[in-house]
């Protein structure tokens, strides 16, 4: 069994920063890639960044230059720096792990999500 537990979202006003935080665990073999996605009412989930075990990052046009993405392979954990926010990045945010349980076993795992809001 593999977890992906987020924390660090909350409400920040307008030009704000948040932290959030996404730690793996359980039966892990390696983890492949790690990213977070959002969610806001009434759109579809969409690609926010995404990091590779190498350290290969990729972001969505809409956060490029606020937003950073990183990873410590040792403790299983990606974190997402959110800075100068807007209202429009208020969603849910949903981590993912691309995880190898076992030498010939991958799968694609999603955490339970954590709410940003955004004031103006």
């Amino acid at each position: 069994q593999v977890q992906l537990v987020e924390s660090g979202g909350g409400l920040v006003q307008t030009g704000g920063s948040l932290r959030l935080s996404c730690a793996a665990s359980g039966t892990i073999f390696s983890i492949f890639a790690m990213g977070w996605y959002r969610q806001a009412p009434g759109k579809r989930r969409e690609l926010v960044a995404t990091i590779t075990s190498g350290g290969i990052t990729n972001y969505a046009d809409s956060v490029e230059g606020r937003f950073t993405i990183s990873r410590d392979n040792a403790k299983n954990t990606t974190y997402l720096q959110m800075t100068n926010l807007e209202p429009d990045d208020t969603a849910v945010y949903y981590c993912n792990a691309v995880i190898w349980t076992g030498p010939d076993r991958a799968g694609d795992y999603w955490g339970q999500g954590t709410q940003v809001t955004v004031s103006s």
